[in-house]
């Protein structure tokens, strides 16, 4: 049985596991794969990332999903419970800052589309800093969110397309 802190089921997911005769599998899966620290190979992969999808809630809970680029290097491990990444004027909505300022939960989605196909999600606690001292190492920046994560873990690669060759999605999964 996992850790109780790092069990990200609750029961609307159990009643669907028992459904379908998944629960003993989650429950390998995130004992197995989830954690609260980056790893070194996180970072790699998080480091190297051209974009990610971040997912916020307002204050009544709705949902809101944002793409998010900026090139590899835009977001940044700076401490193994510690992830950061600049915002950049945009269309002057601020629908995710403004869920952060509400509502600190969030998601996000790293995602790579070839032939390594990978998938992390970092769910956690976003806070957002106007005069953050590495926000000089972003230019251009007008704040920076500093998210502390309480679940990393990688995501099946099953059914990501490879978008540089066009092959099919993958077939088989190994959670390893």
């Amino acid at each position: 049985m996992m850790d109780a802190r790092m069990n990200p089921y609750h029961v609307g997911n159990y009643d669907l596991q028992d459904r379908f005769g998944t629960r003993e599998t989650a429950d390998r899966l995130a004992a197995k794969l989830i954690r609260g620290r980056f790893s070194d190979e996180d970072k790699a992969f998080i480091e190297s990332a051209g974009f990610f999808f971040l997912a916020t809630a307002d204050h009544a809970g709705r949902p809101d999903c944002s793409f998010k680029g900026g090139g590899p290097g835009s977001v940044r491990i700076i401490a193994p419970d510690l992830l950061v990444f600049p915002d950049y004027n945009g269309n002057g909505m601020y629908k995710s800052l403004g869920n952060i300022r509400c509502n600190p939960n969030v998601g996000l989605l790293f995602i790579l589309m070839d032939t390594r196909r990978r998938r992390l999600r970092v769910n956690g606690r976003a806070t957002i800093h106007f005069d953050d001292p590495l926000m000089e190492q972003f230019e251009g920046a007008q704040l920076l969110v500093r998210i502390s994560p309480e679940y990393i873990f990688p995501n099946c690669p099953r059914y990501i397309p490879d978008l540089k060759t066009g092959n099919p999605p993958l077939t088989v999964w190994s959670p390893a």
